[in-house]
């Protein structure tokens, strides 16, 4: 089954919004904070976070980022119908070169956030004895989540406009390639014609 551009974008909103969707979860389960319980013997606070899946939610929306990060890239230069354009050629579009960098800075982004936000919250859950009196036992803070996914669900969309703006500029260069063929048909075809009149004179 040949794949299509159609296909492909469909597949890389489906990561974005999965990605969105798990980050949102994340937040909506995520505790406000743990509860601390004071131990004298030695002098600490072991903080006691409720069992919730937050941690598992942000790699899983970390992952479906990446999936649909990797596929935006490759839908992008993919051969559709095994004809493949140069690099150059995207590259030398301004529209297209100022989105795809756009969409690389926010795809970096979204994957950082999600990253540092998950590890946050990670590390609160395990390192969770304390010898500071006065902590309050903390879990990452809210809404960073859920800002993360939506950053996320921005890149992907990002990748879809990537992925139409290159398809102009596919169409546009097979364009240019046919006017090429076109040119140098007409040329040959009016070398021939002055070659077979000259023929003709000497023949005369």
């Amino acid at each position: 089954m040949a794949i299509d551009i159609k296909t492909m974008a469909t597949t890389v909103a489906v990561f974005g919004v999965l990605s969105l969707l798990f980050g949102v979860i994340a937040e909506n389960k995520k505790p406000a904070f743990g509860n601390p319980e004071i131990q004298t013997s030695p002098l600490r606070v072991i903080c006691n976070y409720p069992s919730d899946p937050t941690v598992v939610l942000g790699f899983l929306s970390i992952a479906s980022l990446t999936t649909s990060v990797v596929l935006g890239y490759y839908s992008v230069f993919y051969p559709y119908n095994s004809t493949s354009v140069p690099y150059y050629v995207f590259l030398r579009s301004i529209p297209f070169f100022v989105f795809f960098l756009i969409t690389m800075g926010l795809s970096m982004l979204g994957e950082g956030m999600l990253t540092w936000v998950t590890i946050t919250e990670l590390l609160h859950l395990t390192n969770n004895i304390h010898k500071d009196m006065k902590t309050t036992c903390p879990t990452a803070k809210t809404g960073l989540f859920g800002g993360a996914a939506f950053m996320s669900l921005n890149a992907s969309l990002f990748w879809l406009i990537c992925l139409m703006l290159a398809d102009d500029v596919r169409k546009d260069y097979f364009v240019e390639q046919g006017d090429s063929k076109a040119q140098v048909f007409i040329t040959d075809d009016d070398d021939d014609k002055k070659q077979q009149s000259h023929n003709e004179e000497i023949m005369y």
